[in-house]
């Protein structure tokens, strides 16, 4: 479906209603700090199916998920979605108040997400893979 303005509507994301409310509480927290990056964050959660951690289906990323992505050019890295104070870019952890990890929060296996880089150059990666968290992401 194509609206007016050529662009698709965003896939739809599921979020637990664990995750969602840290989520949102982070989001309004960063606020003052990084508006853009908040705005960002708490749009993606208004538009998400809300639902129990127990009932998210396997290769929904969720928070702790490690998510296995294929940028453009086809390049294949395996992500973490972390929560700020656990990012370590060194090992391939992201926060979710990051583009790319805000992007990803709620995607599924097959979906593809997009986000503003730098000087808003228009990036994407499909998501491959997602590892469930041991504990069902909540933390």
């Amino acid at each position: 479906m194509q609206h007016a303005t050529g662009l698709r509507p965003s896939p739809q994301i599921l979020i637990s209603d664990t995750d969602h409310d840290r989520l949102t509480g982070l989001a309004r927290t960063v606020l003052d700090r990084a508006p853009e990056t908040a705005e960002e964050l708490l749009a993606e959660l208004d538009r998400a199916v809300i639902t129990q951690a127990a009932a998210i289906p396997a290769g929904v990323v969720r928070m702790g998920s490690t998510v296995t992505v294929r940028g453009e050019g086809s390049d294949i890295k395996r992500i973490t979605l972390v929560y700020p104070g656990d990012a370590d870019i060194a090992e391939n952890r992201i926060s979710v108040l990051t583009p790319m990890g805000t992007a990803l929060v709620g995607a599924s296996i097959g979906q593809v997400v997009c986000w503003s880089g730098r000087g808003g150059h228009k990036l994407s990666v499909t998501v491959e893979a997602v590892d469930t968290p041991a504990g069902g992401g909540e933390h």
